[in-house]
């Protein structure tokens, strides 16, 4: 029976994921059975379903790196350190995977073609819980990259900007189903017509025409992907728990699905600090 996996083992694997990330961020085809049966051939006598845990494993550490990471390959903790150094090591000495990741969350995006626009959502995530620092050897917590792609994925205006669009589409559409035209017809573009400080991005209604404050998040990667919120959208969302909804919208380049949660942002997600205001003491 295979026991752990090898130095030799591990560059392989994240050799073939990082040349699969890259197919699949320049938006080429490619076979992800083809290349596992490829990669086993490379390997001590692991299965296939060995493999594509592992897979899932470097999808976590790049999700904590700030990295998107392969649709399908969900992201499972509980990974070995050799892994995540590997890992590591590959990102920064890689610059043209760099330079790939960096043209595709700075794509500007357009608003997709959809002949049903509620077909599009989709049930959320289960909870995903990154390793937390203490639980890290002193190794892991030295390595960290210097760019977080997710966070200026989450600043191209373009891609903001049309995933609003793709919610307020999907707005008509659900209060037309409902029989409330009238209320579809006022569904409104806040972001546009005032701006960033509203703290949500689209008003809509429910059925009975109560409000229903809707903020946008939207990602070209898997629902799982982790997104950023400005200390007003909490404050907000604290004050119209009632009325406030986030929409994720995920895969929003391929495939444009989204997913809905309802109340204040620090009920519904686990909010971690990235930043801080530092004044001399």
């Amino acid at each position: 029976m295979p026991g752990e996996w090898s130095q030799t083992e591990v560059e392989a694997v994240v050799a073939d994921y990082f040349t699969m990330l890259s197919l699949e961020l320049r938006r080429e085809p490619y076979n992800k059975a083809a290349h596992r049966r490829d990669l086993i051939q490379l390997l001590n006598g692991r299965s296939e379903g060995a493999v594509e845990r592992k897979h899932q494993n470097i999808s976590a550490i790049l999700m904590e790196f700030g990295y998107p990471y392969i649709f399908g390959y969900k992201p499972l903790g509980n990974y070995q350190s050799l892994l995540y150094e590997v890992v590591a090591d590959r990102i920064s000495s890689d610059s043209s995977f760099s330079a790939i990741v960096q043209q595709a969350v700075e794509e500007p995006a357009n608003i997709p073609s959809v002949e049903d626009w509620l077909s599009r959502l989709d049930s959320p995530p289960e909870p995903y819980t990154p390793l937390s620092t203490i639980e890290r050897s002193e190794s892991l917590r030295r390595v960290r990259p210097a760019i977080n792609y997710l966070e200026r994925e989450a600043r191209n205006a373009s891609l903001g900007r049309a995933g609003e669009e793709f919610v307020l589409n999907f707005e008509r559409a659900r209060l037309i189903r409902l029989g409330q035209e009238s209320l579809a017809d006022r569904v409104e573009h806040i972001a546009v017509t005032e701006g960033d400080g509203a703290g949500f991005d689209v008003r809509s209604f429910e059925a009975d025409g109560r409000d229903r404050f809707i903020e946008v998040k939207t990602t070209a990667y898997g629902k799982q992907v982790p997104f950023f919120v400005s200390q007003n959208e909490v404050m907000v969302s604290q004050n119209y728990s009632d009325h406030y909804h986030l929409y994720r919208v995920f895969r929003f380049r391929d495939d444009p699905r989204l997913f809905t949660l309802t109340g204040a942002l620090n009920q519904i997600c686990n909010l971690s600090p990235v930043q801080f205001i530092a004044r001399i003491a």
